[in-house]
């Protein structure tokens, strides 16, 4: 099985930044698709980010494009969410995601998923 642990999140004030981390584990994760999905309070599980094995066609919900950055490093089995200029309303449980088939938008599609980390920005 693979494995995934989430790391990074944390107290920000608004406009300050955090950068997420995941950790594979288990097996190579070199050719699977990854993503990072959010759970705003009292909402449904909402797509974030997502990056193909290669890195080609990294992929944004509105909402953060322009300051989101999704990246991986596929020699060290982890993948990274630079996060710039938080809002309040990025304030989520976010958590990674991996599917050997390759990536999607709906949270329901991807096989392996972390535990989450808390992000929350204060106004």
């Amino acid at each position: 099985q693979v494995q995934l642990v989430e790391s990074g999140g944390g107290l920000v004030q608004a406009g300050g930044s955090l950068r997420l981390s995941c950790a594979a584990s288990g097996r190579t994760f070199s050719t699977y698709g990854m993503g990072w999905f959010r759970q705003p309070p009292g909402k449904e599980r909402e797509f974030v980010a997502s990056i193909t094995w290669s890195g080609d066609s990294p992929y944004y919900t509105d909402s953060v494009k322009g300051r989101f950055t999704i990246s991986r490093d596929n020699a060290k089995n982890t993948m990274h969410l630079q996060m710039d200029s938080l809002k309040p309303e990025d304030t989520a449980v976010y958590y990674c995601a991996a599917d050997s088939r390759g990536t999607w938008l709906r949270a329901n599609e991807w096989k392996y998923w972390g535990q989450g980390t808390q992000v929350t920005v204060s106004s």
